[in-house]
């Protein structure tokens, strides 16, 4: 028989502590029954070990989570269609337009993500203290990453962010606002494939160009234009709330902020280390099992769902030397905040160069940043796909 659910998920929504069930979960549990948002049963996996099986083997999709009538973490918030839609998005051209958009080597996309951090670091001193960090860099600066890579003009970045806090709500039901949000996006995109000037290296300006292709000539725009959407909104949320959250651990650990600006070479393996710190993933990452498949000491059947604890993983002291110490100059570290397998986030090396350009310009220019309120006082985001603060007021 099925055990019942041990304990309800999500854990814990403060993205600066480590859920206390991690531990627990890891050494008495590793594959424990949970019970979701929606009522629904999961199993939620919670050593390294298992993590990266289950997240590499390809009879655990990502893509059947989905479907209709399966267990889910909480309630859709695109439309059916839409999602009926995208899981008819084939073509090789598109693929290729997509990962050629994601990559971190385009031509000047480093040093203008350099100078945009700098004029978002100039407003703020201009300012003065106090500042709220999230909406005044991480934001902005996360959006103009996107921005560039999806063709849009910077201008619009506070219209498409905005609608990312309906479009990243996790609920028991679905709720009108979501469907309205995603087909705002949605006709916002259509139209941009048509925009004078657009940038034909850019996602929508490769995507615009299939039209032409006559093995994409199936392709809508409106599915073209999903394209964009979906990418756009799940890399800010996704990068703005790393980057608030590695902030928030720098700021919390102070003499780290000294650490890097002295030694700017290794940023790189600092953002590794700061990756796998993050708790910024807070509802687990999910796959539906295709068919029978043994997990640990747990048979996982066919149908059922699967939760990839992440913070359960990288921290777990099978794998990590001393957990619990934030060192950036970790050598061995493979943490699993990019997934693994073939479902790894296709993003990696933009992310990478987003976070190492905003920590290197932000630690250069604004060595003495130190929060301006008690960490027990930041407010922290209920019902939302990631851990994040509503604000991270800083002093410098």
């Amino acid at each position: 028989m099925t055990p019942e659910p041990v304990l309800d998920f999500p854990l814990s929504r403060r993205g600066d502590v480590l859920p206390e069930e991690c531990a627990w979960l890891r050494e008495k549990q590793p594959v424990a029954r949970v019970r979701t948002l929606t009522g629904d049963h999961a199993w939620l996996v919670s050593s390294h070990a298992l993590a990266q099986q289950v997240l590499e083997d390809p009879r655990f999709s990502l893509k059947d989570t989905a479907s209709p009538g399966v267990p889910r973490q909480y309630a859709p918030t695109i439309p059916p269609e839409v999602v009926n839609n995208m899981g008819d998005i084939h073509s090789p051209g598109l693929c290729s337009a997509v990962m050629k958009s994601l990559s971190p080597d385009a031509d000047g996309l480093a040093d203008q993500l350099r100078l945009r951090a700098s004029e978002l670091i100039d407003a703020l001193l201009t300012e003065g203290p106090p500042a709220d960090l999230r909406a005044g860099f991480a934001d902005p600066f996360s959006a103009a990453l996107h921005c560039q890579v999806t063709g849009v003009p910077f201008a619009d970045w506070r219209r498409l962010m905005s609608g990312l806090d309906t479009a990243h709500m996790t609920s028991a039901h679905t709720f009108e606002g979501a469907g309205l949000n995603w087909y705002k996006d949605l006709g916002y995109m259509v139209e941009r494939l048509d925009a004078p000037g657009l940038d034909p290296d850019s996602l929508l300006g490769r995507l615009a160009a299939l039209r032409e292709d006559p093995e994409s000539a199936h392709l809508t725009d409106e599915m073209l234009a999903a394209v964009a959407v979906s990418l756009f909104s799940t890399g800010a949320v996704s990068t703005s709330a790393f980057l608030t959250l590695a902030i928030l651990a720098l700021l919390q650990h102070p003499e780290l902020i000294g650490h890097l600006r002295e030694h700017p070479e290794r940023m790189g393996r600092a953002v590794d280390e700061l990756l796998r710190w993050n708790l910024s993933i807070g509802d687990g990452l999910p796959r539906l099992a295709l068919e029978d498949v043994q997990v640990g000491e747990v048979p996982v059947r066919k149908g059922e769902l699967v939760l990839v604890l992440v913070e359960g993983a990288n921290f777990d002291p099978e794998v990590f030397a001393d957990p619990q110490r934030l060192d950036l100059d970790r050598e061995h570290n493979p943490h699993l905040s990019f997934g693994a397998g073939r479902h790894s986030c296709p993003a990696t090396g933009l992310g990478r160069l987003h976070a190492e350009t905003a920590l290197s310009v932000l630690v250069d220019r604004m060595p003495g940043l130190r929060l301006a309120v008690p960490a027990e006082q930041l407010v922290w985001r209920t019902g939302f796909v990631k851990r994040l603060p509503e604000r991270l007021p800083v002093l410098w």
